[in-house]
Formats: structure tokens, C-alpha cells, sequence
């Protein structure tokens, strides 16, 4: 099936971007290393798809392309640590669990993949979905047969049975049926289905550490793996060179997956101040995905979200904004990340905003999206900054983001490893 998907994706005709080879950009503000401020007047040489130098004041070689920014805020490529690439909820979501092979999975990926590249985000984590589709998509744009971000990739991740990663609220034939390998019961079970994952072709481990919203069962939102489990699971991944990271919303489930060594915890909502303490003491990261909680409080009163979805989004949605402000004030490390596919693709950089409402000087929040977001994907080598010998991922608007995080809604260029994917409006 993974094959299929692939030579599928190959086949897709996207507008090609323009190569921008052995490229010079005059760029007229660069935020280089967010944190650091701006850096003025720079030429930045790009060859083979990678920053070769950045340097002050405006230089022309000979037979190099020249990209005009002096007008412009130049960044580097934003990263989203929170997305599921290959679906985007709607009213029909539901449905299309049954109705869609996981190679029309995989084309719905890439059509939103092309939509988040081109809203500035170059490298994306996708931590839940089809393994076969979106293994198969971030493959394809590795390789170059279609265009979109990076991507790292959990697959389907590891749930318990009747808990936030399977599926319910259907007909127990039909649950029978679409209940995958990746659910597990028992610390011996756990262990398996974490290294099937990792054999599939895992780049992290995504456990449901506690029920969900958008899952259709009244479990509540507390721990659902036991520390046995939750310990088996982190003990098999790290063997294997896997971090892990858990959804999590309820305060018991936080804790718990943090004890047990956990690498990173998303959403968060009930964490409190000795949920912090244990952030610290560990070193994990929090990848808030605030705009997700802000999209589903507008769902309270949707007639096609299930009742028991319906009452967690009221119950959880206006609740993370506060938990985003307790967790900065807090000293807790956080990576950007915003769980599009709740929310629409493309919208990604809306989670700028609720950062800022939450207490975060833009700077702040552009910067957990390039350099400490690198840093959680393990990717800093190559992203997260602009520097001779990283990749030429950068975007650019027009307006300055410091005085007004909202022009990164609209992101005017993209260039992702010397290849310009956006210019202009």
C-alpha cells in the first residue's frame, strides 16, 4: 500500500516552483537567529539549496539570480510542531473514514501540504493520522515529487483500547474492523505496538495519554494508560532512538507521562504549577496548540460534532489560553504548535495572536517556532535559523512581525531549500 501511495503522490501535477540556484537576496531587515533581533541591509548567497553566507550591505556576484527583499522582513521558515497534514475536520469527517482509501488520504495531504508551504511554514510534525498515507506523503516531498514542508511523522501512535487513539462511537462491527495494530493493552502490548510503529516507519512515538475532545466517548479527560504502560512505552521508543510525546489534557495524565519520562506533552490544558516543576526537572517541552482549543470552543453548538465532543470542546477550548500564560510564567520550554487539521491548513500562523494574548512578545513567539521548535524536532543542524550551511528555508512580508505578529497570517515569500514556492501576495 505505502508503494501505492507513493507512485500516486509521483504522479500528482502541481505548478512547479521556480528553482532558485546559486541565488542572492538582498534582504532589507533579517531576523537571523529570532531572539537576537534584526540584522539590516544583508545579502544572503544561496547554492545547492543551502545558506553559503550573510553578509552586510547589498553584493551582486556574477551569474547569480537576484531575489529583491530590501523592502522586506526577512525569517526563517517557520515550523509547526502540532499538525495532521492528511485530514481537516469538517462536517463529513466522519464519514470519510469510510468513504476514503488511504491513497485519497494521501492526495488530500498534499494538496494541504502545498497549502502550509506556501503559508510559510517549511517544515511540519504530523503526530496522528494513516501510517501507510502519511509515510508516504513525507517521503514523496523528501524526495522532491511533490512539493510541501519537511515533515516528521509519528503515524498512527499508540492508544488504548476505547481510549482517545481508537475509534469510537460506531457499531462494534464496524470498530472491529478499523481498530489498527497501534492499540494496546498492557505494558508487554504497549512495547509491541511502539516498535511496529517504529518498524513502519516512525520518526517519534505520539501516545494518547489521556481522553480527547474530538473523540466521540464521554472517558473523561484523565489519564488513560497506566505507568506500567506509560513506562514500557518510553523505555521501547528511547531504545530505539525515538523521543516520545503525549497528548495530554488532564493534570493526572500530564504528570504521569512526565514521571515516566516522557519528551514532550501536548496541549496541556490542566497542567498546574507542580505539572511545571516536573516540565523543568525533566527538560520536556510543551507544544500548546492554543489555536485548536480556540476553534473547537466555536464547535459547542455544531449539530455534526458529537455530543460528547461537543460538551469536552466547551469544557476544554476556554481553558488554554490561561494554561499557555501559567506555562511561560512557569519557565516551561514551548515549541509552537498548533494541531491544524482542527483548524484549517494554511491558518497555521494564527497561533501568533492567542501567544501573544497569552503573554508572549512576538519575538518570543516567532522565535518557538524556528529556533526551539528546531531544537524539538531534532532538526537544529538544518532549520531554525538563518546560517551559512543551513538550509535556504526563509520567508518574508512586507511589514515588520516585531511591531504586529498578525502579517505573519500572510506570509508574501517562501523559499524552502533554495526553491521559491510564493512570491508576492
Amino acid at each position: 500500500m505505502k508503494k501505492l501511495i507513493a507512485a500516486a503522490l509521483g504522479a500528482l501535477i502541481l505548478s512547479a516552483p521556480a528553482i532558485a540556484e546559486d541565488a542572492v537576496i538582498h534582504a532589507g531587515h533579517v531576523l537571523a537567529k529570532p531572539g537576537e533581533g534584526y540584522l539590516t541591509r544583508q545579502t544572503i548567497l544561496v547554492e545547492d539549496g543551502r545558506i553559503v553566507s550573510i553578509t552586510a550591505g547589498y553584493s551582486t556576484p556574477k551569474n547569480y539570480t537576484v531575489i529583491n527583499l530590501r523592502e522586506a522582513y526577512v525569517l526563517p521558515g517557520l515550523i509547526d510542531s502540532h499538525v495532521h497534514i492528511t485530514r481537516e475536520r469538517s462536517p463529513d469527517s466522519r464519514i470519510k473514514a469510510f468513504e476514503d482509501s488511504d491513497v485519497d488520504t494521501a492526495f488530500d495531504g498534499a494538496a494541504f501540504a502545498l497549502v502550509t508551504l506556501k503559508a510559510g511554514f517549511t517544515t511540519v510534525q504530523d503526530v496522528g493520522g494513516s501510517s501507510d498515507a502519511i509515510f508516504g506523503l513525507r517521503d514523496a516531498i523528501k524526495r522532491g515529487a511533490v512539493p510541501g514542508p519537511r515533515m516528521r511523522a509519528s503515524g498512527s501512535g499508540v492508544g488504548i483500547t476505547g481510549g482517545h487513539g481508537d475509534i469510537n462511537g460506531y457499531s462494534s462491527e464496524v470498530m472491529a474492523a478499523l481498530t489498527g495494530p497501534n492499540i494496546c493493552n498492557g505494558a508487554d502490548d504497549c512495547r509491541r505496538a511502539t516498535r511496529q510503529l517504529i518498524k513502519e516507519g516512525a520518526d517519534l512515538i505520539k501516545i494518547a495519554a489521556t481522553g480527547g475532545v474530538l473523540s466521540n466517548t464521554a472517558a473523561g479527560l484523565e489519564r488513560q494508560f497506566s505507568v506500567a504502560e506509560l513506562e514500557a512505552i518510553v523505555d521501547a521508543a528511547h531504545s530505539m532512538g525515538r523521543k516520545v510525546t503525549a497528548h495530554a489534557h488532564g493534570k493526572s495524565g500530564v504528570d504521569a507521562a512526565l514521571r515516566a519520562g516522557i519528551d514532550s506533552i501536548e496541549h496541556g490544558t490542566y497542567l498546574d504549577a507542580e505539572s511545571i516543576a516536573l516540565f523543568k526537572e525533566s527538560g520536556a517541552v510543551l507544544v500548546p496548540t492554543v489555536l485548536a482549543g480556540a476553534t473547537v470552543t466555536g464547535w459547542t453548538n455544531e449539530p455534526w460534532l458529537p455530543a460528547a465532543s461537543r460538551a469536552k470542546a466547551a469544557q476544554v477550548g476556554p481553558l488554554m489560553l490561561d494554561m499557555l500564560r501559567r506555562a511561560r510564567e512557569g519557565g516551561v520550554t514551548i515549541a509552537f504548535g498548533t494541531d491544524t487539521g482542527v483548524s484549517r491548513h494554511g491558518d497555521n500562523a494564527k497561533e501568533f495572536a492567542l501567544m501573544v494574548e497569552a503573554g508572549f512578545t512576538p519575538e518570543e513567539a516567532i522565535r518557538s517556532a524556528t529556533v526551539v521548535a528546531s531544537q524539538h524536532l531534532e532538526m537544529e543542524k538544518d532549520i531554525g535559523t538563518l546560517e551559512p550551511g543551513k538550509y535556504a528555508d526563509l520567508i518574508a512580508v512586507s511589514k515588520d512581525p516585531l511591531k504586529d505578529i498578525r502579517v505573519l497570517e500572510a506570509v508574501e515569500f517562501v523559499m524552502k531549500g533554495g526553491e521559491v514556492y510564493k512570491s508576492g501576495k
